[in-house]
């Protein structure tokens, strides 16, 4: 018990000096407007700004894949090895890393002017945060209008129209029409490239097939003769050469 006490009584004369330090600062805990940046908005305004800038970030790989040339480029590397028939290899790890990297290659321009007309200023306190963004998305819209097809556009701007009331301005696709888009027409064009791919792969298979049914063996499956023949000639045509710079080329 007298430990206890002792223990109160030492709290207490800790806490002592910084109570008069606050009730010499005006008796008064502090607000939370002065705990938070001042801005343009009041404190309130602040953390909606603040919770709004976490979702952001926390959907960042979501929209990294939406506005980039990403879902292209993993849509034919899947394709890839679907095609030769190996399940694991290259891991998905390897094939998401190259994508990325692929990806950065392709947008350095666009994430180049997003950064020195947008991110850049904003830091600095030249602009406001909604100049901002349309500073920072101008870049990937106008990348994003150069490569998506007029009838997918089409279709979304019908749907913004009979569904949602938005009419699209000639020049001014909004992002909520822009973004989905260009999503399929990338999906699209990841599947044709996938085809041309796993053609020469499926030809692979069908003639070792014929062979393996014409001498009779009917229990051994084509693809595990095939499996090395495929792989022998993707290496030997320098397959991935051939595809990544395929793959870069299509966007400029």
């Amino acid at each position: 018990m007298k430990k206890i006490l002792l223990a109160i009584l030492l709290l207490a004369a800790t806490s002592t000096p910084a109570l008069a330090q606050i009730s010499g600062l005006g008796g008064s805990m502090p607000d939370l407007g002065s705990l938070i940046p001042a801005g343009e908005g009041s404190a309130s305004g602040r953390i909606v700004q603040l919770v709004a800038l976490l979702t952001v970030l926390s959907v960042a790989p979501g929209l990294l894949i939406m506005v980039t040339s990403f879902t292209r480029i993993v849509v034919a590397l899947s394709f890839l090895r679907s095609g030769i028939g190996l399940q694991t290899t290259p891991a998905n790890l390897i094939l998401i890393s190259l994508a990325l990297f692929m990806t950065f290659y392709v947008m350095a321009p666009t994430f180049d002017r997003a950064w020195n007309d947008g991110v850049l200023p904003l830091t600095r306190n030249e602009i406001s945060e909604e100049v901002a963004f349309e500073k920072i998305s101008d870049p990937f819209r106008d990348f994003m209008a150069q490569r998506v097809r007029d009838k997918d556009l089409k279709l979304f701007d019908d749907l913004a129209a009979e569904h949602l009331g938005i009419k699209t301005e000639v020049g001014a696709t909004p992002l909520r029409v822009l973004i989905p888009a260009f999503m399929i027409s990338e999906l699209r064009r990841g599947f044709e490239i996938g085809f041309l791919i796993a053609l020469p792969f499926l030809v692979i298979d069908m003639i070792v097939a014929t062979l393996t049914m014409s001498m009779g063996m009917m229990m051994l499956p084509p693809t595990v003769l095939s499996l090395p023949f495929k792989v022998l000639f993707f290496v030997l045509i320098d397959g991935w050469n051939m595809l990544v710079g395929g793959l870069v080329r299509s966007f400029f």
